[in-house]
């Protein structure tokens, strides 16, 4: 193997959140709710999603299950906004308490770790984390951004 092609797979198997400059989203202010819930985000820092529109609107969320439950319903939680006008979307990683891209992110499911609407998707920042996370507080199951669906969150109520 030529030295080059040894550098680039050794590229291509680094993981991404090894490049990835942090997330910068606005911070929720004191009377901020969740626009699924209801709930004052800034009480649970711990556990806030933000989704950021190009225009600089942006809504916070208590947790990444009410963050998808909006995703996957604009029209209903988000009128006049489309999917093509988010700028980014981040999540709280469980460990490091870190803002980061959701998309990007591991969440875990059926853990003994509950959310500030009880059960919940644990967002963490790396695949050894989550697998950690999962050891430790029984998770159930590996998701990633894509693998969530609308009857995953059923689940969860």
């Amino acid at each position: 193997m030529t030295r080059a092609a040894l550098i680039l797979l050794c590229l291509l198997l680094t993981p991404l959140s090894v490049w990835s400059e942090p997330l910068t989203l606005p911070a929720p202010g004191p009377k901020d709710t969740c626009p699924v819930c209801g709930m004052f985000v800034t009480k649970y820092p711990e556990w806030i999603a933000t989704v950021l529109y190009r225009d600089g609107h942006a809504h916070h969320f208590d947790g990444a299950k009410d963050m998808f439950k909006y995703l996957f319903d604009l029209a209903k939680w988000a009128p006049g906004h489309r999917a093509e006008e988010i700028q980014a979307i981040g999540v709280t990683d469980y460990y490091s308490l870190n803002r980061i891209d959701a998309r990007q992110a591991w969440y875990v499911i059926g853990s003994d770790v509950l959310g500030p609407m009880g059960k919940e998707l644990i967002p963490l920042q790396s695949q050894e984390d989550a697998e950690a996370f999962m050891a430790d507080h029984q998770g159930q199951r590996l998701l990633r951004f894509d693998e969530v669906s609308p009857p995953l969150l059923l689940d969860l109520e």
